[in-house]
């Protein structure tokens, strides 16, 4: 197919490759928005192909990568096809950009860039991997390219375990026992679907390192994280009188009514609901029918896989990456636990943390308030397992954050840390529960993450499927926290956070 060059692409382009160094970022990003907009190409997408590949081997060193990476993004537009015109159009330069990888592959902004570009042509898979193999590429980075360009195999699809990375992933017997077990009860389209889905999350996570990587240099990779044996966090026995010092401020999530604890079990005295506790855990997401109350409770729980486990010493690190802009390592974890030391102010009554995942940072709250003032709540069965494990003496509840099983003006403080994200549907409706059980006084503390204001980080974040986001990973604008926030009749003291964090601190009004 002949496509005549499109005169507004060369003009934009020949504008980025002799722009000055300050303004790299405003001339890519208008020469970006001429073809891609919102992960969809433009009508002059096709024509400009061979511009851009002009200027690929044209630019200077310095902005040489941001247009590997456009090229990328317009042969992504057209995802799951692999053959549309515009993939075939950019793919049909692939010796350029091997050349192009051979003769800079010790420059890393550009070599990401380069491999985030070559990961969209899985037809040319063995020329890739062959190419790729002589550059001095991180275990992760080439984990990554690889999965991009397998085949699919609807027989024995190898799903969700791809973030961070493939590489990132070592599992038992069990854990792929488990893994195949789900996956054989998957028709075809679930799987075509699980498929694509994690191919977004690899070639998302691939585009936003190397985009990071062209304005602020190479990424800080992180320390490897073993992840712990099972046996090592499984969570000990321990009945309902755990949660006699907080059971003035839990309540039955069907009627509101006071909750009263003995052995395996919690029961409502307003509508004789009760609701099983095993483990330190209490599972307040469906009231049992009779029998033995814990029984089928403490099957779940010996059945939850190790996910848990991976994600508080893998996942949720590289979460941060992604989600903060925090490739380079701005922030820490040295500098969250001190934001929560500094912020957390509880009057009197339980201090929660909401969302607390696997514990890390509910031991952090632990040394600040004392584990003896601590409730733990979580919809996550696995991850409270991983909590209890690590932190015995607080007790947790598995339960919506969008119903807070507590009373009004119960609670002496709440913190949502790296959670908020993970119910985003139920965000506006769990800030509002969070205003009701607070006591006036009490604080509330939360990190979460915005949407990036540059298209394409943004776009990259947002390709990330994740269990609760399956259409894709969506992040808040801090104008929307304020107005929840005020709405629940909250005050806020603090706002910080750079990169894509965003760090707020919020006080119940008297």
């Amino acid at each position: 197919m002949n496509v005549s060059p499109a005169p507004g692409a060369l003009a934009l382009a020949d504008a980025f490759t002799t722009a000055a160094a300050g303004e790299v970022p405003g001339s890519f990003g208008a020469l970006a928005a001429s073809v891609w907009r919102d992960g969809k190409a433009t009508g002059d997408a096709l024509a400009a192909v061979p511009v851009l590949v002009d200027a690929l081997r044209e630019a200077p060193g310095d902005r040489t990568g941001y247009v590997a990476v456009l090229l990328g993004l317009l042969a992504e537009s057209e995802y799951p096809r692999l053959d549309g015109p515009l993939a075939d159009a950019v793919g049909g330069h692939l010796e350029t950009y091997l050349e192009l990888l051979a003769a800079r592959a010790g420059q890393v902004p550009l070599r990401l860039a380069l491999v985030y570009l070559l990961a969209h042509f899985p037809a040319r898979r063995e020329r890739i991997v062959a190419a790729v193999a002589t550059t001095e590429l991180e275990e992760e980075d080439r984990s990554r390219l690889e999965r991009a360009l397998a085949v699919f195999d609807a027989a024995a699809p190898d799903l969700g375990r791809v973030w961070p990375a493939p590489s990132a992933w070592t599992l038992n017997a069990d854990e792929r026992a488990f893994d195949q077990g789900w996956i054989r009860e998957l028709s075809r389209e679930q799987r075509v679907a699980g498929w694509e889905d994690d191919t977004r999350t690899v070639l998302g996570c691939m585009g936003a390192r190397a985009y990071w990587a062209l304005g602020h240099g190479t990424p800080r990779d992180l320390p490897a994280a073993p992840v712990p044996a099972r046996r090592e966090v499984a969570a000990p026995v321990a009945g309902a009188a755990l949660f006699a010092p907080h059971l003035g401020a839990l309540r039955c999530p069907a009627c509101a009514g006071a909750l009263a604890g003995e052995g395996g079990v919690a029961s409502c005295g307003g509508c004789a609901a009760r609701y099983p506790v095993a483990g330190g855990i209490l599972d307040l997401t469906a009231p049992v029918a009779g029998g033995e109350a814990g029984a089928d409770f403490l099957e779940k729980l010996s059945r939850v896989p190790s996910m848990g486990l991976f994600y508080e010493a893998v996942a949720r690190p590289a979460f941060l990456r992604v989600s903060g802009s925090n490739w380079g390592g701005a922030v820490t974890p040295g500098d969250e636990d001190a934001y929560l030391a500094a912020h957390v102010r509880p009057v009197d009554g339980p201090v929660l943390d909401l969302g607390a995942g696997a514990g890390r940072w509910t031991a952090v709250l632990a040394e600040a308030v004392g584990a003896g003032r601590l409730i733990a709540l979580d919809s996550a069965l696995p991850m409270l397992t991983v909590l209890r494990g690590r932190l015995p003496q607080v007790p947790a509840v598995l339960a919506s954050a969008a119903e807070l099983p507590f009373a009004d003006a119960s609670l002496g403080a709440v913190v949502c840390w790296n959670a908020l994200q993970a119910f985003y549907a139920d965000a506006g409706a769990a800030i509002a529960e969070v205003g009701r059980v607070l006591r006036p006084g009490g604080t509330f503390t939360l990190m979460t993450f915005r949407r990036s204001q540059d298209p394409v980080y943004g776009y990259f974040q947002s390709a990330h499927r994740f269990p609760q986001h399956q259409g894709g990973l969506q992040l808040f604008d801090p104008a929307d926290l304020r107005r929840w926030l005020s709405n629940a009749g909250l005050v806020v003291r603090e706002e910080s956070g750079p990169g894509t964090f965003v760090f707020l601190t919020a006080v119940r009004e008297h």
